[in-house]
């Protein structure tokens, strides 16, 4: 009984689902408007176009720089068809900027066409722009009507990382009072602003110092112990650094002292009284780079003078000295053992 009916209701399934496409044929070619008639219409035509050209995108979100392939497959009967991409916000206006033989404007160049005659071309874009943003179409030339699939793009900015902090002098030199410039800097982003904040002691709203990459410290705006930070950001994201926090030991216009604190940095102290500054060749103009300052910072508890270049001479003649008779001992017992051997 069980199966007998449920063949019943398979059966009257079927019977309502053809008589609701037979009166909805029906109501399209007698009845419907010429409006839903070319809605019909328009909806074949893009499922034609759909199957005659397919690509792997249709929405591209990407960063300034970035280079990317677009794949797309198309029907066989279009093989030696002409292939192209073309910019414009709808079919009538699109500019083209390559084809699949390879007239490509001299402006467009970025944009090219890589044919093979095996349904498929891939579209490759290069060094992306902002100006890119835009609506773009991968087109197959053909009589009457060309087929045409539309791919829209935006293009942002590189998102900001996190600042790094650098002296560009090694940090010893505030021991006597000697201006060092710290500098900002991201290692990714596009665009990118920079602005230095102080944090005042007595309220906790930081308080603006620049709107620029590099921190002067001297003793003319060393007053006190204090803390700066810097802030990267572009239009799309922003990131703090590390706090670099000065404690003043000696406070003077022009012969102070004081220490600056960055993080991964070698930490050092100024002996006090300070000594007699070394001799450099000039103001404070070479910057230096990131190693060469941690290279040169000192980091010997309780001292801020460097270590003294003759006991490393010294001791690089005594190791070079030890070598050379190590190597000439064991070229005289392979001598001795080689004349052994002969006898």
């Amino acid at each position: 009984m069980k199966k007998a009916s449920t063949r019943t209701e398979t059966k009257g399934l079927q019977e309502a689902l053809s008589k609701g496409i037979f009166f909805y044929l029906y109501y399209v070619l007698f009845v419907g408007t010429c409006f839903d008639t070319m809605k019909i219409l328009g909806l074949m035509f893009l499922i034609t176009v759909s199957v005659q050209l397919q690509c792997d995108r249709r929405q591209i979100k990407a960063t300034i720089g970035e280079e990317l392939t677009m794949a797309c497959s198309y029907d066989q009967m279009y093989r030696y068809n002409k292939k192209y991409w073309c910019r414009g916000s709808s079919r009538r206006t699109c500019d083209v900027l390559s084809d699949s033989d390879n007239i490509v404007k001299t402006e467009s160049k970025r944009f090219r066409i890589l044919h093979y005659k095996s349904r498929r071309l891939f579209v490759e874009i290069r060094a992306l722009r902002l100006e890119d943003t835009g609506v773009y179409w991968v087109g197959i030339e053909k009589p009457y009507a060309d087929i045409m699939v539309s791919v829209d793009m935006e293009v942002t900015e590189v998102p900001v990382s996190k600042p790094d902090l650098w002296p560009l002098a090694p940090l010893a030199h505030t021991c006597w009072g000697r201006p060092v410039t710290v500098r900002c800097s991201c290692t990714r982003g596009s665009s990118v602003g920079y602005a230095w904040y102080q944090h005042s002691q007595r309220q906790n709203t930081p308080l603006l110092s620049l709107a620029e990459s590099d921190l002067r410290l001297d003793c003319a705006n060393v007053e006190g112990d204090s803390h700066f930070y810097c802030r990267a950001n572009n239009t799309i994201s922003s990131q703090t650094s590390s706090s670099l926090s000065v404690e003043v030991l000696v406070v003077a216009a022009v012969n102070c002292s004081y220490v600056i604190h960055i993080q991964d940095y070698p930490m050092y102290q100024c002996a006090l009284p300070t000594p007699t500054p070394p001799v450099t060749d000039g103001p404070q103009s070479t910057q230096m780079t990131r190693s060469e300052v941690m290279h040169q910072t000192i980091n010997i508890i309780g001292t801020d003078q460097p270590i003294d270049s003759s006991t490393w001479m010294g001791f690089s003649l005594w190791y070079t000295v030890l070598r050379w008779t190590l190597l000439a001992v064991l070229m005289a017992f392979l001598c001795v053992t080689r004349i052994v051997h002969m006898k």
